[in-house]
């Protein structure tokens, strides 16, 4: 995982728009962002036990897995939104980005790989991207 401030420099928002300026854990923890990076879904299941998660969902995004409508959906998912519940998101392939607007309304960019898990708090406004050049999928 790797946390910084986007840059807000115009081109397609599934590259980098890295800053240079980065963002530390504590600074995520204080936005109520946890991270986690787990080695296995043994690990998920433990740390979904511990929290008391009853639901579950696996969702594939991919051009392989959604064909023509890859597209449609990456856009959607640029789509600034707000989440009444905790958004959990464990990545088991591939690579991808979670913006979340920071405590000055900064856009703060995440890069999540395989392993990493976030749980967003209820009430956070998000973007959500997969990278444009995906390395892997299921």
């Amino acid at each position: 995982m790797k946390a910084y401030i986007f840059d807000d420099a115009p081109g397609d928002p599934r590259l980098a728009h890295d800053s240079g300026r980065e963002i530390d854990e504590q600074t995520l923890a204080a936005l109520g962002v946890k991270y986690y990076h787990l080695e296995d879904i043994g690990g998920v299941d433990e740390l979904a036990n511990s929290r008391g998660y009853k639901n579950r969902d696996e969702v594939t995004i991919s051009p392989q897995a959604m064909g023509s409508a890859f597209e449609d959906k990456i856009q959607m998912f640029f789509c600034e939104h707000i989440h009444e519940d905790e958004e959990i998101r464990y990545i088991r392939a591939g690579n991808g980005y979670f913006d979340v607007r920071g405590q000055q309304d900064e856009w703060i960019r995440i890069r999540v790989e395989k392993n990493d898990l976030l749980i967003l708090p209820p009430a956070s406004i998000t973007v959500s991207l997969l990278m444009i050049a995906i390395t892997s999928s299921p």
